[in-house]
């Protein structure tokens, strides 16, 4: 059975801007269309429904910063092609596009020691080496020894790519990866507190 875009989204209880980052991220198998519409099958749906929280309880850190993007797009820019997610960018072109400058709390970010990168509230990648940090003029900051540590690629199964040869960072990519995370914030950082499930 196959959802058009508006009813998938009434599943899921999201906007349907919300669904479209996720169609025009890359990462929902086996879509199709019908004229100008797109078709969701119905168990990706399902699938997205029953994604699981992500267990930031299980995390060393009192506050959990969260990188907010949006699907790629082309960008003018001297040091990368792309800004904001795709799986089909590979590694390389992926670390450079989720890397910016950022108005954010640098130390709480290095604390936590992983930044999970979402779209629509799903993490579909992780940054690690948050270790080293710089300031630009404007205040805002850069990582520039960020690792991508791992992305998804199909977020209905989840099927991932783990990208880094460490093994702390396969272990929190593989913990957090095709789960769950709802922010909210005015800019591309958002911040959230770990909770102890009940």
């Amino acid at each position: 059975m196959l959802l058009t875009t508006g009813q998938a989204a009434t599943e899921l209880g999201c906007a349907i801007t919300t669904l479209r980052r996720l169609i025009h991220a890359g990462i929902l198998p086996r879509l199709s269309h019908r004229g100008v519409r797109v078709m969701i099958p119905l168990d990706v749906v399902q699938a997205l429904h029953q994604r699981s929280h992500a267990p930031l309880h299980r995390l060393n850190a009192s506050e959990i910063a969260v990188l907010r993007v949006d699907a790629a797009r082309r960008v003018d820019e001297d040091d990368r092609e792309w800004i904001g997610y795709a799986p089909h960018l590979g590694p390389d072109h992926l670390l450079k596009s989720l890397r910016g400058w950022w108005r954010c709390d640098p130390s709480s970010i290095a604390a936590a020691g992983v930044l999970p990168v979402t779209v629509s509230g799903y993490v579909v990648a992780t940054l690690t080496g948050l270790d080293t940090y710089t300031r630009n003029s404007t205040g805002r900051y850069a990582f520039p020894d960020a690792r991508l540590a791992g992305y998804i690629t199909d977020l209905a199964a989840p099927t991932m790519e783990l990208t880094s040869h460490r093994r702390d960072d396969r272990a929190l990519a593989t913990l957090l990866l095709g789960t769950r995370l709802e922010s909210h914030s005015g800019g591309a950082i958002a911040y959230v507190t770990p909770h102890t499930p009940s």
